[in-house]
């Protein structure tokens, strides 16, 4: 995938730096491809620009250019902020200014220190230059050359520690070989997930101290970072001053103004924690509208996203973060599986949603939204349709509507019916087939109680999602002892949440189990309000007016930007009235004297991720009309950039996408595709197609490839175009795009990825 950012450097120039690898090679790059190997297929493939606000960082390195140094400096920042996508884009443009810099190549190595195999290609390359750098460059790449060869270990791990030890030795003030060391003491002590790699760190302290020594040379040294990992696990408070610098060492790296977030929410500093991560995001969003990149193109994004939304959770901002789920699920998956096993953005975002509006009894937006784009599409799995059902059944009850819960009671018995029934057809079918293999009966009855155990944990969260309802129904009927019955199956569970079950329970009748599981999911939520609400209305329902008011003084202290609009919220006003307080009963919050010096939040950039405008075009078409994006404008296209019929495969990507055009036209959305080609090579290629092969939208010729770069579907270090497909709506709004080396193949999932992403505008 590809995104990056404008030039707007005119000297900045995009000629190709060599590599080796291409001479081992002698096979011609496929359209598309790097002519200097793999490595290079992947990875930014557009010219960087000096962003500034990366940090205070100088690295000095052997090169003629100076722009290169000032590239290169930038890289090193964005490597202290865990920004490497960006950073190999600077490293890039370094080798780009100087290709005799191997420490650009160095630099492209620890750019991908997720990626061993990248790094090993990229290092390699500066280890074939070491002739032009000084002793003390090469002891760099010779460092990371031994650490990125063979096969990953202890030995090789503590070996690379030693390495940077010996340059920290051999000159004591290099900061950034403390900064460095620094990093891989804490990573290899901290970072590895896997144990047989781990080396613990013996002593926080000294790393500590060593960091030390880069602040007292620069104060405003993005290591800050390094300092709040070092203390995440162990001692959160010491890593508070650095909480209060990183992200003002580094403006514009979001990542750095997200790690403070992470002492604060340690020590439950909701407010500040969210301040922090909305900073994040706004930096994130400003770089993404202004470089036209995508937001899972973005390491770290979806995390610190969806790690606001749960701040702001804590802090009663109900409406924020519903808006910012909700802004989550407007965004494009990139492809039909997240890499590494994780989650695209959309997807934090529906489970967010989800979980405020149960959270704070939103009933009536989980009616509204239940038929809208906002929800997860239901498939035909058991647990979808279960989570759905008991949604709505909690929804129909909290609003009063027992017709409508009763109907989803109704549903949740019939489900339970079908898999009980189910289980036992599937414990016969065991039994049978150990009867006809001539099994012991020993043998037939253990095959027999597997598949009942197997089978019958589905049948768990059935049975609690039933047993949550029916004691809704109960106390709907005013049934207090049955719905006492059946919330006690649930007290032992993580079912439903502690602090629904404590109200459940306490309109139940059970005032004095009813305190116990409020003060209990207190005690686990500390500084969260929603949890400390429902204690005061428990305390308040049983009679207790005095623990109530003292427990509403410290929710006073933490509900600063509570929604108080909401209902369990408003449940408290008779609170405020014994207490002789307003309406808006909540106490301002004052920023705290460590928070450091704060800018203001919208100078950062937008709250809200927006997709960027499509840079219109006009093109003569295959038939030598005119084609152009405006004749679009008020439906969406998709928009296909090809390298021509010499392109084997940008051929074989149209005859995917041709034979769904109607699939694409019944959704309301057209196709175009643009060509390298000259518009005579373009009818020629058209002409020797068979009829099965024919393509039913308009193919526009680009020969001069303006519309390619307007489009970023070019490799400026290469002067070359690449494989483009976009997703443009009708507003002319670019939702969804893929910039490769290799055509985007997946017809099927763009047009399920579009039919979801263009109901949300």
């Amino acid at each position: 995938m590809e995104g990056g950012a404008e030039s707007s450097t005119a000297d900045a120039s995009a000629q190709s730096a060599p590599v080796d690898e291409a001479a081992a090679s002698p096979a011609p790059p496929q359209p598309g491809h790097s002519q200097h190997g793999g490595a290079f297929d992947e990875g930014p493939r557009q010219k960087a620009y000096l962003i500034g606000g990366t940090g205070d960082v100088h690295f000095s390195v052997s090169t003629k250019s100076p722009l290169a140094q000032q590239f290169f400096d930038q890289g090193v920042g964005q490597l202290h902020g865990f920004w490497y996508y960006e950073a190999e884009r600077s490293f890039r443009q370094v080798a780009a200014l100087d290709p005799d810099c191997a420490m650009a190549y160095w630099g492209l190595a620890m750019a991908n220190v997720k990626n061993e195999k990248r790094a090993k290609k990229f290092i390699d390359v500066a280890v074939q230059k070491i002739a032009q750098v000084t002793p003390r460059e090469r002891l760099w790449i010779a460092a990371l050359a031994a650490a990125r060869t063979g096969e990953d270990s202890i030995p090789r791990r503590r070996k690379y520690v030693r390495d940077l030890e010996a340059l920290v030795q051999d000159d004591p003030k290099d900061v950034e070989a403390k900064a460095f060391l620094a990093l891989e003491i804490w990573s290899n002590g901290s970072w590895m997930t896997d144990e047989k790699l781990r080396i613990p760190i013996s002593s926080h302290q000294a790393v500590d101290a060593l960091l030390d020594q880069v602040f007292a040379a620069q104060p405003m040294h993005p290591a800050h970072h390094y300092r709040i990992h070092l203390w995440d696990d162990e001692k959160p408070e010491r890593a508070l001053l650095s909480a209060s610098l990183c992200g003002q060492s580094a403006p514009s790296v979001a990542h750095m103004w997200h790690m403070p977030g992470h002492t604060y929410s340690k020590l439950h500093r909701y407010a500040d924690a969210a301040w922090q991560q909305e900073a994040s995001a706004r930096v994130d969003h400003a770089q993404m509208m202004r470089d036209r990149v995508l937001p899972d193109q973005i390491h770290n994004y979806a995390h610190n996203s969806e790690w606001l939304i749960r701040n702001l959770a804590f802090l009663g901002r109900v409406g924020e973060a519903i808006e910012l789920a909700k802004n989550m699920i407007e965004m494009p998956r990139l492809s039909a599986t997240p890499p590494d096993k994780g989650k695209f953005s959309s997807d934090y975002g529906y489970e967010r949603l989800i979980d405020v509006l149960v959270q704070f009894e939103c009933w009536q937006e989980i009616v509204a939204y239940s038929d809208s784009p906002y929800f997860p599409v239901v498939g035909d799995s058991a647990e979808e349709q279960l989570k759905r059902t008991r949604l709505l059944g909690v929804a129909a009850f909290g609003l009063g509507n027992v017709e409508a819960g009763q109907k989803q009671v109704l549903a949740i018995e019939e489900l339970l019916r079908q898999k009980r029934t189910a289980r036992l057809a599937a414990a016969e079918a065991a039994e049978q087939k150990a009867r006809d293999e001539k099994k012991p009966d020993q043998e037939a009855a253990k095959a027999v109680a597997d598949v009942l155990v197997e089978k019958g944990k589905s049948l768990q969260s059935i049975e609690q999602a039933l047993d949550e309802l029916r004691g809704y129904a109960a106390l709907a009927a005013g049934d207090q002892a049955q719905a006492r019955l059946e919330f006690d199956k649930l007290k032992e569970t993580s079912a439903i949440r502690k602090e629904h079950l404590a109200r459940a329970v306490s309109l139940a009748g059970d005032h004095a189990e009813a305190e116990k599981l409020a003060r209990g999911a207190v005690t686990s939520g500390p500084n969260e309000v929603y949890p400390l609400a429902v204690l005061i209305d428990v305390l308040q329902r049983a009679g207790k007016a005095a623990e109530a008011q003292a427990e509403f003084n410290t929710l006073r202290t933490l509900a600063a930007d509570t929604d108080l609009d909401r209902e369990v919220f408003r449940r408290l006003q008779p609170v405020a009235v014994q207490l002789s307080l307003p309406t808006d009963w909540r106490i301002p919050r004052e920023t705290p004297a460590d928070a450091g010096v704060r800018p203001e939040l919208a100078n950062l950039g937008p709250i809200r991720w927006e997709p960027a405008p499509a840079p219109n075009w006009t093109l003569v078409g295959a038939d030598s009309a005119s084609v152009s994006l405006e004749q679009f404008h008020g439906r969406p296209v998709v928009l296909i950039f090809y390298l021509g019929a010499g392109c084997l495969h940008c051929v074989e990507q149209l005859q995917k996408f041709a034979p769904l055009t109607s699939d694409f036209a019944a959704a309301g959305i057209s196709l175009a595709a643009i060509s390298t080609e000259g518009l005579e090579s373009l009818k020629a290629s058209l002409a020797t197609l068979s009829p099965d092969e024919s393509v039913r939208f308009p193919l526009a010729a680009d020969p001069e490839l303006g519309v390619f770069k307007a489009y970023r579907a070019f490799d400026d270090f290469e002067n070359m175009p690449l494989h483009a497909t976009v997703l443009v709506d009708a507003q002319g709004l670019v939702r969804w795009q893929n910039i490769s080396a290799e055509p985007f193949m997946d017809a099927k999932f763009l047009l399920d990825e579009a039919k979801r992403l263009l109901p949300t505008r």
